[in-house]
């Protein structure tokens, strides 16, 4: 997947660049060189389990706090 950028006419190299920029960023390759840029360990049951009660939790608190607003 190649991405080009050329001039248009009488575009300034600061304009070609910033087009260039957007197109990088809207296809999510930087995005996805980063996250290959390291191995990750895969998580274990138990650790996704306890980051879903806690995920839980603070949802189940932002939505408290959504009907009374002096919390």
């Amino acid at each position: 997947m190649a991405i080009h950028a050329h001039k248009k006419g009488e575009e300034s190299n600061d304009r070609l660049q910033q087009r260039f920029k957007k197109q990088v960023q809207k296809t999510g390759i930087l995005k996805l060189l980063r996250e290959r840029s390291s191995y990750k360990h895969p998580l274990t049951r138990r650790l996704q389990r306890m980051r879903a009660l806690k995920r839980e939790k603070y949802r189940a608190e932002n939505k408290k706090k959504q009907f009374y607003s002096n919390m």
